[in-house]
């Protein structure tokens, strides 16, 4: 069964859909920012949302989505902390390599992407309104 040709509503639902799951990535990693644990296979590493274009054969807009969610492979933040109770035998504990700024620099550069589809929306609305009271 074919599809319906997607709309700029659907294109721009796909788009904060896709914004949302980048914002929740973000938040995940702020909130684990400064964990620490008693091994290095424990530690948090930081997550990141994979995106894929996706082209509409029935209507031509291009569109993207989440095609996953990924681990990085930064190596966690060993130091000596032989008083931590989380230390393991030798003394060390392990610290998630959140980069703090980087990830405040990505959930507000992903909330300005949603603030400006919520705009386009709005646009769009305002100008379907307005050709129906042409009319």
């Amino acid at each position: 069964m074919a599809q319906p040709p997607l709309t700029l509503f659907g294109a721009a639902q796909r788009a904060m859909s896709a914004q949302l799951v980048r914002m929740n990535a973000a938040a995940s990693n702020l909130a684990n920012a400064g964990s620490v644990t008693g091994s290095e296979a424990a530690a948090y590493r930081p997550i990141r949302t994979v995106f894929a274009a996706e082209v509409d054969r029935a209507s031509g807009l291009a569109t993207v989505r989440v095609d996953g969610i990924m681990r990085e492979t930064a190596a966690p933040v060993k130091s000596y902390e032989p008083d931590h109770p989380l230390a393991d035998a030798e003394g060390n504990v392990w610290t998630a390599p959140v980069d703090e700024n980087a990830e405040m620099v990505e959930m507000l550069d992903a909330s300005r992407q949603y603030q400006n589809l919520v705009e386009a929306l709005s646009t769009a609305k305002q100008l379907m309104l307005e050709t129906m009271r042409m009319k």
